[in-house]
């Protein structure tokens, strides 16, 4: 072999090396790589496993501390029922000065009337070396805003004198309320000690109803009499049901199936603490009755205990009494109650009856009843229904508040002495739309102000809650659902509440001897809301001025954006009819016969107005129906597409605006429109529905509508 091809041997030979070793490098890279790679995904595994573990762990944590919860949820629970006894010996007892006011008032406060005027400073008008006649620093200038200011104090005194004379006013009747309800009070006392039977159940009655002790879910139905020669107070109370104990005893977190699970209260010891829970009531009731005996009226008390429930018997709904009790005072005061066994107390100490399966319905052989005394007074429940309007205001609360809770809401009073304008507060557990409810309870006998909604409203907003509702025993005039309209308020009125009341199975009338009976009110009469002076609210309003006060009448003043030219008419109805002809107002018929309902000038920034005198329509009319029609003499070729931005301004006959109502926008090619109607509920007030409904054919077509021909 030459020397040159042993070279290329060796050259192809290197070559072939140099190539081997960098396919063994190469391997050991991807085997390298294989084996981070896998490293990683160990390493990934490893880690997803350990935030699997944790999660899970997590996860049972967080449903074992809710299955705690709920035990103890429980526990405190029936730790509250078997403490009921102790906790309400430690409320303070209810007395008759918890019923009295205090005489104050509102202090004075002007607001900015009462702050002077600055007058004008002569130092700065003079130039140097004495007066100047520069631009706006002259002595001319300077007497010139002297004189305005001057005149402007002087308006200013006026307008503070005028103030302070209403608020002595507006103050001299609350004095003079607070200072009759408190001689009211003195009379109650009086009777009270004389053993006058009304005055004694009246104040016992409220006695309890004013008590803390009752845990919110438990009922407050009583009936009572007295009889003062005995000196027996004789009273039904309901009890709680059975449910009110517990059924769970426990729960627990169940792993392996994910899902917790309730131990069940054994029988025997569930109906044991509802024994206890029943004997507790019948102590605390004693307790408070006697507690609140400052006059000696009581020389013994008689308490039935029964639950509102199906007799097994007859099937049929039935008072069962399941506890009662007849304790003399010198008896009781020997008892040390927060010592006591409740069911040993009442069944060994006091020789009561208790039933011994009360979650049966077993009954027990009532003591005296109140209709033995023969002369039975019922404070709430149990008889001829209670007069809203002769009820003690906290025993009115009290039944407002049990009234929420039979709607299924959690419902509580406030304390009196600090409530902020709320007398019952309420939750409703509905998730959508539930919420916080403040509630205003107002016990009158005229026409609410709409001052009280505006309080209210302002109330609801301070206190972050989702809704405000204010009852009445009489009613609202068209000011207040105007103002209420489109915002979170509810308005009972009256017939309405009785209305609830009896659909929930509580009982109330509106004076008068019927059943849920209307008594007649006297004429309504509101605060003028356009006049300060009128802080606060106690007692019944009663200055001139209201929304349907006879004589008196309101102004309906529209308004909207737009150039198109609009008549504005009403319609006295009765249903979709006009009562007649003369029942349409418009600018050829402007007033009714009556002179109910009459078009006038509007005021200032409205287009048109129509003044309304409600309580003056006709008795067989229900509804007031405000339309708008484009006026073909003015814009024969146009809609009310351009008719936006409406509204109906509501004022009282001062023209102090009450409210604002907006209305529907027109529509293209619709020529007429029904803005919304007044109209009269069942218990008398006016409301205000929305309207909306156009019509292409004009007012022509829509007064066919409602009954009138037009030539």
């Amino acid at each position: 072999m030459s020397r040159r091809s042993s070279g290329l041997i060796g050259i192809w030979a290197e070559t072939q090396r140099q190539q081997q070793r960098l396919r063994e490098a190469e391997h050991r890279e991807r085997v390298q790589f294989q084996r981070e790679q896998e490293r990683q995904e160990r390493a990934a595994a490893r880690e997803a496993a350990r935030a699997d573990r944790e999660q899970r762990a997590a996860y049972r944590q967080r449903r074992e501390a809710e299955a705690r919860r709920r035990t103890e949820e429980i526990e405190a629970r029936v730790a509250e029922l078997t403490g009921l006894l102790v906790t309400g010996c430690q409320v303070p007892a209810f007395s008759t000065a918890a019923l009295r006011h205090p005489e104050t008032v509102e202090p004075f406060n002007p607001g900015h009337l009462g702050q002077p005027l600055p007058m004008p400073d002569p130092g700065l008008y003079r130039a140097q070396g004495g007066w100047g006649f520069g631009a706006g620093h002259g002595r001319e200038q300077y007497d010139h805003d002297l004189r305005a200011a001057q005149a402007a104090e002087a308006t200013r005194q006026q307008q503070l004198a005028a103030y302070r004379r209403q608020y002595e006013q507006w103050a001299a009747g609350q004095l003079a309320e607070i200072r009759e309800h408190n001689a009211g009070v003195e009379e109650m006392v009086a009777a009270l000690r004389a053993g006058d039977t009304d005055a004694v159940v009246d104040y016992f009655s409220a006695a309890l109803y004013a008590s803390s002790a009752w845990p919110d879910e438990f009922p407050h139905q009583v009936s009572a009499a007295y009889d003062p020669a005995a000196r027996q107070l004789v009273l039904m109370w309901e009890l709680p049901g059975y449910d009110i104990v517990p059924e769970a005893k426990a729960v627990r977190y169940m792993p392996t199936a994910d899902q917790e699970k309730e131990t069940v209260r054994p029988a025997a010891q569930r109906r044991a603490v509802y024994r206890d829970v029943l004997a507790q009531c019948v102590l605390l009731v004693l307790r408070d009755l006697f507690a609140a005996d400052g006059s000696g009226a009581l020389e013994s008390v008689v308490v039935n205990g029964f639950v509102d429930d199906h007799d097994p018997a007859t099937g049929r709904r039935a008072e069962i009494v399941l506890a009662s009790a007849t304790v003399s005072r010198s008896v009781f005061a020997g008892l040390h109650l927060e010592q006591v066994s409740a069911v040993d107390c009442l069944t060994d100490g006091l020789g009561g009856l208790l039933s011994a399966r009360p979650d049966q319905l077993a009954a027990v052989r009532p003591g005296r009843m109140p209709a033995d005394v023969g002369r039975g007074v019922v404070s709430h429940g149990g008889g001829d229904d209670p007069d809203l309007y002769e009820m003690d205001p906290v025993a009115f609360e009290a039944l407002v508040a049990q009234l929420f809770r039979a709607r299924g809401m959690q419902a509580v009073m406030t304390t009196r002495s600090n409530d902020g304008g709320v007398d019952v507060e309420a939750l409703d557990p509905d998730p959508i739309s539930g919420g916080r409810i403040i509630v205003q309870v107002k016990r009158y006998r005229k026409t609410v102000p709409p001052t009280a909604v505006r309080d209210l409203y302002g109330t609801v907003q301070g206190a972050g809650a989702n809704k405000g509702v204010l009852v009445t025993t009489s009613g609202f005039g068209p000011g207040s659902y105007a103002f209420a309209n489109g915002k979170p308020l509810t308005l009972v009125p009256g017939e309405e509440l009785v209305g609830l009341l009896q659909r929930h199975g509580l009982r109330g009338r509106l004076g008068g001897g019927t059943q849920g009976g209307r008594q007649p009110a006297p004429p309504a009469a509101a605060p003028d809301e356009g006049a300060p002076g009128t802080p606060g609210d106690h007692g019944e309003p009663g200055a001139p001025g209201a929304p349907g006060a006879p004589g008196d009448h309101n102004v309906l003043g529209m308004s909207w954006s737009g150039a198109v030219a609009l008549d504005v008419c009403a319609l006295v109805c009765r249903g979709t009819r006009v009562l007649s002809d003369d029942h349409f107002v418009f600018f050829n018929n402007p007033a009714t016969p009556d002179g109910a309902v009459r078009a006038v000038p509007p005021p200032r920034g409205d287009k048109a107005a129509v003044r309304v005198a409600f309580e003056a329509l006709p008795a067989d009319a229900d509804r007031l129906v405000l339309v708008a029609a484009v006026d073909p003499a003015v814009n024969p070729d146009a809609d009310l597409a351009g008719f936006t931005d409406a509204r109906i301004r509501l004022a009282d006959a001062a023209g102090a605006e009450l409210g604002q109502l907006e209305v529907s926008d027109g529509r293209a090619g619709e020529t007429a429109l029904v803005l919304g109607s007044f109209r009269r509920r069942a218990n008398g007030d006016w409301d205000f529905v929305l309207g909306g409904q156009g019509y292409e054919g004009g007012l022509e077509e829509l007064l066919e509508d409602y009954g009138i021909e037009v030539a």
